[in-house]
């Protein structure tokens, strides 16, 4: 399936494929004010075997056939105190097990 990718100029790492260059009917109208200004980056032949790094080519290609329209997000922040707290819980874990 031949589809146009475009970049959110407002948010990072966001963006929204379409099945037909610069016809956004399919996306509404909310979705788009927020986007804001759709940039062309890429007109993509995407196919089963696509890879995406944040995406599945399956839910890509089902979301544009049924919607007219698919929506990257960019993917949640790392929490990196939370990570911090879980690593010092497994070390004295460690520390009480020797």
């Amino acid at each position: 399936m031949l589809c146009a990718v475009y970049k959110s100029i407002r948010k990072s790492q966001t963006y929204l494929f379409v099945a037909k260059r610069d016809d956004f009917s399919p996306v509404p109208d909310p979705l788009l004010a927020q986007f804001g200004p759709p940039q062309l980056i890429s007109i993509l032949n995407i196919n089963l075997q696509t890879k995406f790094a944040l995406a599945e080519a399956e839910k890509v290609l089902s979301a544009i056939a049924n919607n007219g329209y698919y929506l990257q997000l960019p993917p949640p922040p790392v929490d990196h105190l939370k990570e911090h707290k879980n690593w010092k819980k497994k070390q004295q874990a460690n520390k009480h097990e020797i």
